[in-house]
């Protein structure tokens, strides 16, 4: 766990209509040895094939089901099973999930050698990976729709090296074992037996890493604050700068004000920007006005960029 990469490309950051320069919504996120796609809109392969992450996708989640965020979902499978994939694909979705996996496959005239699964989450349900999860939460689009919240499980607290020797362990073997929670026998030099327990050398659990996926939304914090709180990482729709407050209003989209406003209120550590509207050449705005009401740092990403979260101090 220790050792876990967790990388965020931002392969889509366009709003409902592409450009020259943005793609469809689709987030790949990859956490050690595992790759997710969070939305796969139209073209997803093509920008998985510019930034060469390869085509090796363990699941996919989609948020809602209008058409700039899964158009990407036939083209990527046709072309994994043309590279030769054999485990089957989970795709992951709100309500009607299983129709649009129905759907995919009825369009799918050739062979796919692999199959394609259909789960249907509802707020508050959790996918269980190696040493983390995903929650789904609810967003307000207009439409039945979700969001997205990996998180990692808790990590051991730090290991007190000179306390464990104090208590008679050798440096080695034992060092590990204590650190991985056993509980471990040493033989004292007057010759006592004892028994040294993990808590006796190690501080307190220290909390994973964390990525928040709002998909498209209005600010709608309330019902996922406590499992969105302390994000590393806030991924928000930003279609509009705090210009155009109204329109987002009618269409159930935020502005980038908001989702600074969203980002003050669970306390995220980082603010990405992403679905702009293709009204704008520029982000710029944006970010100054998601830097009105958020602390803490913005960004906008490109379309391509990558972004790898450390682990806190």
């Amino acid at each position: 766990m220790s050792g876990e990469t967790l990388q965020v490309y931002f392969l889509g950051t366009a709003g409902a209509l592409p450009s020259i320069h943005r793609n469809p919504a689709c987030i790949m996120i990859r956490h050690g040895s595992d790759t997710l796609l969070l939305d796969c809109g139209e073209g997803a392969q093509q920008q998985m094939m510019r930034a060469k992450t390869g085509f090796t996708v363990d699941a996919i989640f989609i948020t809602h089901w209008h058409a700039d965020h899964y158009l990407g979902v036939l083209g990527l499978i046709q072309t994994m099973s043309f590279m030769g994939r054999t485990d089957p694909l989970i795709i992951y979705g709100p309500r009607w999930v299983h129709g649009f996996v129905d759907s995919v496959m009825a369009l799918t005239r050739t062979h796919l050698n692999f199959r394609i699964h259909a789960s249907e989450l509802a707020p508050g349900d959790v996918v269980p990976f190696d040493g983390y999860s995903i929650r789904a939460f609810a967003t307000d689009h207009g439409l039945v729709s979700l969001g997205y919240i990996l998180e990692e499980d808790s990590r051991p607290g730090r290991f007190d090296r000179e306390g464990a020797i104090a208590l008679g362990v050798q440096p080695g073997p034992l060092f590990g074992r204590l650190q991985r929670g056993d509980t471990v026998q040493i033989v004292r030099e007057d010759g006592r037996e004892v028994e040294v327990v993990p808590g006796d050398v190690m501080g307190p659990a220290r909390p994973g890493r964390k990525v928040v996926y709002t998909g498209d939304t209005r600010p709608n914090s309330q019902d996922w604050k406590d499992w969105g709180v302390d994000a590393d990482l806030l991924i928000h729709d930003a279609t509009y700068d705090d210009s155009e407050k109204e329109r987002a209003k009618e269409v159930f989209h935020s502005t980038a004000g908001e989702a600074g406003e969203v980002a003050t209120a669970i306390g995220a550590h980082r603010l990405a920007l992403v679905h702009g509207s293709s009204r704008y050449t520029h982000m710029a705005s944006h970010i100054q006005d998601a830097q009105n009401t958020f602390s803490g740092e913005v960004i906008a990403p490109c379309d391509l960029d990558m972004l790898e979260l450390p682990f806190r101090k």
